[in-house]
C-alpha cells in the first residue's frame, strides 16, 4: 500500500490543520490506522489511531485537541489538528498497520 500524506504547513499558535493520508487501496479492512510525529531532536511519537472497530487512541499531550477519523469510501484518513501549539511542530507521517508509511508531511507552529 502506499500512502500519500498532506496539509502540513506553517500556521500560528492557536491554529489549526487538517492532515489527510490517502491510501492506494482500500482501507476498509485495516486493522489500524494512525499518525506518527518527530520533532526535531526527539523520538517519533504515535499522536493517535483509529481502529476498524473505531477504537481510538490519542496521545496525552494531543488529547481533546486532535481529532483522528476515516473516510473508507476515500480511501482516506485524517488529523484534525485544533488549539495547535509550537510544541506540535514536527514532521508527521501517516501508516496502515504500522507496515506502509507515508513520506510525511511537516507541521510547523510558530508565531
Amino acid at each position: 500500500v502506499q500512502l500519500q500524506a498532506s496539509g502540513g504547513g506553517l500556521v500560528q499558535p492557536g491554529g489549526s490543520l487538517r492532515l489527510a493520508c490517502v491510501a492506494s487501496e482500500s482501507i476498509d479492512s485495516v486493522n489500524v490506522l494512525a499518525w506518527f510525529r518527530q520533532a526535531p531532536g526527539k523520538r517519533r511519537e504515535m499522536v493517535a489511531s483509529i481502529s476498524s472497530g473505531e477504537a481510538l487512541y490519542y496521545s496525552a499531550s494531543v488529547k481533546g485537541r486532535f481529532t483522528i477519523s476515516r473516510d473508507n469510501a476515500k480511501n482516506t484518513f485524517y488529523l484534525q489538528m485544533n488549539s495547535l501549539e509550537p510544541e506540535d511542530t514536527g514532521n508527521y507521517t501517516c501508516t496502515t498497520n504500522f507496515v506502509s508509511w507515508g513520506q510525511g508531511t511537516l507541521v510547523t507552529v510558530s508565531s
